[in-house]
């Protein structure tokens, strides 16, 4: 009996899931319904992932099984849940652990702007932790000032410590903040440095990622995002040796970052289920996904300003995606320029 390998052919196989999810959600790009966009995503990526050879489970997804009609927290997927190994030779399906953003930037999206992506990440079971769908405290940054950042230090600390590593002033560095009232102090703060901010209005996870690669114009990422996304954006960090810090926050802790007791009972109870004791944790990389072997696949949706992730591309006879899909065991980065061309058209001309 033998199993099927966990890192490269999964790896392929997630890719399939993002490039449908963003080929899909793309065709709805500027139509003004998010909704209509992630639902397109969703139902493209689950159909792909349930092809996969796999025992999968989603441990982070579109939400409660009672509140999200697929690829919900719980769902099963992949042919391993149905075929029987002994019609296989003995192949063994390996179990997997699946977090799905199947288009982060639901909004940028809808209205055409850029930054939109598909995301998967995977591990052996346990290798992902299963984060409630509330908020997070992040400060993200790349391997040059991984192990030297405190998410409870000042601001003007971090990014004293962060330029330094870069050999930069602080002056030169470029800070990615999602644009939302709740960040006027970490603004405040930042500007007082010298440093730079980029503005986003959504997508705080591809914003990690390109934190973490070279040349890409964003040094750290700080600020409040969805917790979700704080588990995918650790899996990739895993694959490109960066980091990111996390605390877990509920809606009630916004107005005051330094009071850690406001956390109503429910939302305290729902962090217990989860295996979160001690909301005030200062999660590491490592503690978000711990995993041996992460895979992780992103997709672009919309214009990006990272070349590696551009949006999808419609022509005359097909479609052309780019892509990137990373592990740990391997410690592999592979950049996925691709053309799907239409099988009925048999004079689809592939441009360089």
């Amino acid at each position: 009996m033998h199993e099927r390998a966990l890192h490269h052919e999964l790896g392929l196989d997630l890719l399939r899931a993002t490039e449908a999810a963003a080929i899909a959600s793309a065709q709805t790009m500027g139509q003004g319904d998010r909704h209509l966009s992630d639902r397109a995503a969703v139902e493209a990526m689950r159909e792909v992932l349930d092809t996969i050879f796999m025992k999968g489970e989603i441990v982070i997804g579109e939400g409660e099984r009672d509140k999200a009609p697929m690829l919900y927290i719980g769902e099963h997927l992949g042919l391993g849940w149905r075929l029987n190994t002994a019609d296989l030779n003995g192949l063994i399906f390996p179990g997997v652990h699946i977090a799905v953003d199947p288009l982060e930037g639901t909004n940028l999206c809808a209205l055409g702007q850029p930054g939109a992506i598909t995301t998967i990440a995977a591990a052996e079971p346990g290798g992902l932790l299963g984060a409630p769908d509330i908020y997070m405290e992040k400060l993200i940054v790349g391997p040059a000032a991984r192990g030297k950042v405190e998410l409870e230090a000042p601001v003007k600390h971090n990014l004293g410590i962060i330029a330094s590593s870069l050999d930069r002033r602080i002056e030169d560095l470029v800070v990615v903040v999602l644009d939302r009232p709740r960040h006027t102090d970490l603004v405040k703060e930042i500007r007082e440095t010298g440093a730079r901010i980029q503005f986003i209005s959504d997508g705080d996870l591809s914003a990690g990622i390109n934190a973490a690669m070279g040349e890409s114009g964003v040094h750290a990422v700080l600020g409040i995002g969805g917790a979700p996304e704080g588990v995918l954006t650790a899996a990739a960090m895993k694959c490109l040796n960066g980091e990111v810090l996390t605390r877990f926050l509920v809606k009630e802790q916004l107005v005051d970052r330094d009071d850690r007791n406001k956390v109503p009972a429910d939302a305290a109870a729902r962090l217990r289920d989860m295996g979160i004791k001690d909301p005030a944790q200062v999660y590491t990389t490592q503690d978000l996904a711990p995993g041996q072997k992460i895979t992780f696949a992103a997709t672009g949706v919309t214009a990006s300003t990272n070349p590696r992730l551009n949006g999808v591309r419609f022509f005359s006879g097909g479609v052309r995606t780019w892509s990137l899909v990373m592990n740990t065991e391997f410690k592999q980065v592979t950049y996925v320029d691709r053309v799907h061309m239409d099988k009925d058209n048999p004079n689809v001309v592939v441009r360089l």
